[in-house]
C-alpha cells in the first residue's frame, strides 16, 4: 500500500504571530521529540503561544513550546516546556544566527504539524511591530471589511 509523503496534519498554530510581528521569511524545521511527546502532539495537546527559537552551542532549540503530558504516560513522561531541538542544516543555522544577531529580528514558530510521520515546525524570521503598525493593520482590515460588505449589498439588490 502506498502512502502519500505530503500528507500534512496541522496540530497547532501561533495565531498571535502575524498580529505582533512582520513575517519576513519562513522555514521548515524537523523537531526532536520523545515518545510520549509524539503521542500527546498527535492528540492535539500542544501550544505555540509563548514559544520562540534560540541558539545554543551551534544548534537551534525551540523554547516555551507547551506539550501537555501524555495522559497514559508513566514515570517516563516528558516535562511540559522543555527546550526541544530543531533539525536544520548547518548553513541554515549559520544564516539564521547571523540575522537574529541584528537588532530587531527574532525567530518565532508559526505552525506545528505532521508531514507524513515526521513532526515539523514552521518557523519565521520576524521583526516586531510597533503599536502604530498594529493600528494601521486594524484600520486596513476594517476598510476592506466595509468594501466587501458594500459590494455584497450591491450584488444582492435587484
Amino acid at each position: 500500500m502506498m502512502t502519500n509523503k505530503d500528507n500534512i496534519k496541522i496540530v497547532a498554530t501561533n495565531r498571535r504571530a502575524r498580529h505582533d510581528y512582520h513575517i519576513l521569511d519562513t522555514l521548515e524545521a524537523g523537531l526532536v521529540l520523545t515518545g510520549t511527546e509524539v503521542k500527546s502532539v498527535r492528540a492535539g495537546k500542544a501550544s505555540l503561544a509563548d514559544a520562540y527559537v534560540g541558539f545554543e552551542r551551534g544548534e537551534a532549540f525551540v523554547y516555551n513550546m507547551f506539550i501537555n503530558p501524555y495522559e497514559k504516560g508513566n514515570r517516563f513522561n516528558h516535562a511540559e516546556k522543555r527546550p526541544r531541538k530543531l533539525l536544520l542544516h548547518r548553513r541554515e543555522i549559520d544564516w539564521l544566527t547571523g540575522l537574529v544577531s541584528q537588532k530587531g529580528f527574532t525567530l518565532i514558530p508559526l505552525k506545528l504539524y505532521f508531514k507524513g510521520c515526521h513532526a515539523k515546525l514552521e518557523i519565521a524570521l520576524a521583526k516586531g511591530k510597533k503599536a502604530y503598525d498594529k493600528r494601521e493593520d486594524a484600520k486596513d482590515r476594517e476598510v476592506k471589511r466595509e468594501i466587501d460588505r458594500a459590494l455584497k449589498e450591491k450584488r444582492s439588490m435587484p
